[in-house]
């Protein structure tokens, strides 16, 4: 098993990746909480319960915790504020107290909505996130960022709040859909772009053996991923600074979820358009040799075809990224790679050279 710890004083938790966990959350779960929480909540959707909704409610009950389930739907057009008070009212209703725990078991939407639920729900009670999709286990899973999307704009709306535990089972990535899978391998790609030429060369060279889920490219991708995502969270843990890297893609990326009203695209190929887009940003402003940009597209295309963003009005996209949280004193950042394995963030970066950058992105 592998084990990663998030060090954060008396906040820090532990990340731990094998096969087969999700029959061990009981387990984990009694050692990370103690003995006073007894009620353990599990947020999902109808079909991550059914696939593994009954084994991590017998797993919990087997280390004496009640386990009760609580659905919401599936998408991000259901990470909203209206879903977030329907979790809340049920942890009323069921008399869950502050020793307790929620349980957010499934992708990325489910996370962020049972890690609102628990940062809001009497001022804060425990999380453990058990991700079952590639994009949430190397990302999402980890970090405590918490929230909802307004119509304005993609979590706006949220809180920092830091898991107790992250319980990563590489086996659940063989029930998820292809195209979901290849949604992760695009965050993974980023991680590469960020931090790690050698992880970045590494999906390139085996995205074919990562899709067929191969056990030993997938335990060394998530481990590897949610390493660097420690480490920077560790001396970053509210994106004062460096953790604002972690958002390479996503300027573009958010508008474009915001614009297509979360129907179009998987978080994972937003950011990889906008990791596209910044790459040719980085290209004009002579920031980024033109073959590294060639290797992040050349790398993008082989993991899979992207849907098209061609028909979306550049004035739509950039509007949209005005309301981005990550804008400050009403300026765009940008996080712009000087290489594979090192990006910058970039301010008040030419209109024209933006323009320029989207269309020859989606074209």
């Amino acid at each position: 098993m592998n084990a990663i710890s998030v060090r954060l004083r008396e906040r820090s938790y532990g990340i731990r990746i094998a096969a087969g966990l999700v029959d061990e959350l009981g387990v984990f779960a009694r050692s990370a909480l103690g003995e006073k929480a007894r009620r353990a909540i599990i947020v999902t959707n109808k079909r991550i319960a059914g696939l593994y909704g009954k084994r991590c409610r017998l797993a919990l009950e087997a280390s004496n915790f009640s386990a009760r389930v609580f659905l919401i739907g599936d998408g991000e057009r259901f990470k909203t504020l209206p879903t977030a008070e329907s979790l809340l009212t049920f942890l009323i209703e069921s008399g869950v107290e502050r020793s307790d725990v929620i349980v957010a078991l499934g992708g990325g939407v489910i996370g962020d909505v049972a890690g609102f639920g628990a940062a809001v729900y009497l001022r804060g009670i425990r999380l453990i996130q058990v991700p079952t999709t590639l994009l949430a286990q190397i990302d999402s899973s980890v970090g405590g960022k918490t929230g909802v999307n307004h119509r304005l704009g993609k979590n706006l709306i949220g809180a920092f709040h830091q898991p107790s535990l992250v319980v990563i089972d590489p086996a659940t990535l063989r029930t998820l859909p292809a195209r979901e899978m290849r949604s992760g391998l695009y965050e993974a790609l980023k991680y590469g772009v960020i931090s790690d030429a050698r992880l970045f060369d590494r999906i390139a060279r085996e995205t074919n053996r990562l899709i067929d889920c191969d056990p030993d490219e997938l335990v060394h991708l998530i481990a590897r991923c949610c390493s660097i995502k420690a480490s920077v969270v560790s001396r970053d843990e509210r994106e004062a600074g460096l953790r604002k890297t972690l958002n390479l893609g996503h300027t573009v990326g958010h508008a474009l979820e915001a614009v297509t009203g979360y129907r179009r695209f998987l978080h994972g190929e937003a950011v990889a358009h906008g990791m596209r887009v910044a790459a040719r940003i980085a290209e004009r402003l002579d920031l980024l040799a033109a073959c590294d940009r060639e290797a992040i597209d050349n790398a993008v295309a082989r993991v899979g075809k992207l849907p098209q963003a061609n028909t979306i009005a550049p004035d739509a996209i950039i509007s949209a990224m005005h309301h981005d949280k990550k804008a400050e004193a009403g300026r765009t950042s940008f996080v712009l790679p000087v290489e594979i394995g090192r990006v910058v963030v970039q301010f008040d970066v030419p209109p024209r050279v933006v323009r320029s950058a989207l269309k020859d992105a989606f074209t």
